[in-house]
């Protein structure tokens, strides 16, 4: 139950999504509590970072620090350690299904990464960050439109 909610954290915070209709869903960001946003805002310059660096490795052929970078964002767990069991019950209120099924397939994506990267194959390692950033796109379209009005769908 933690590992899931771990990476439920990471996910909403790289605001993964897949589009179920045109029409964008309610923002998550009001229903979290003030720690709980703080703690996710936290949780995505880390995972953002982690993104920016497999960007530049890949470009390099720098396949071991893809494998590990993918890894970690696959492993992410830094939120889970500081919630507290209300601030569980919390998120998972703040959280729609739909999105707990696009933490799973994030997650998988980031080990398919790393697994890439270990293998040294570059173009596979292209193909799962570019669906990667989709999923980060599509998450802010939907789940975070209050905080990324720009963000424009482009699955739909």
């Amino acid at each position: 139950m933690m590992a899931g909610t771990g990476k439920i954290l990471a996910t909403l915070l790289l605001g993964l999504t897949v589009s179920v209709s045109s029409l964008a869903a309610e923002p998550v960001t009001p229903k979290l509590t003030d720690k709980l946003s703080l703690l996710l805002q936290k949780e995505m310059r880390a995972v953002q970072g982690g993104m920016t660096s497999i960007h530049s490795a890949m470009v390099m052929g720098q396949h071991e620090i893809v494998a590990d970078n993918a890894q970690q964002i696959h492993d992410s767990f830094i939120l889970q350690q500081e919630l507290t069991d209300q601030d569980r019950k919390d998120l998972r209120s703040a959280v729609p299904k739909g999105f707990i099924k696009l933490d799973r397939e994030f997650h998988e994506l980031a080990a398919s990464l790393a697994e890439a990267g270990r293998n040294e194959d570059t173009k596979e390692q292209q193909q799962l960050f570019s669906k990667m950033t989709g999923n980060c796109i599509q998450c802010h379209s939907k789940y975070v439109s209050d905080r990324f009005p720009g963000v424009k769908s482009v699955k739909d």
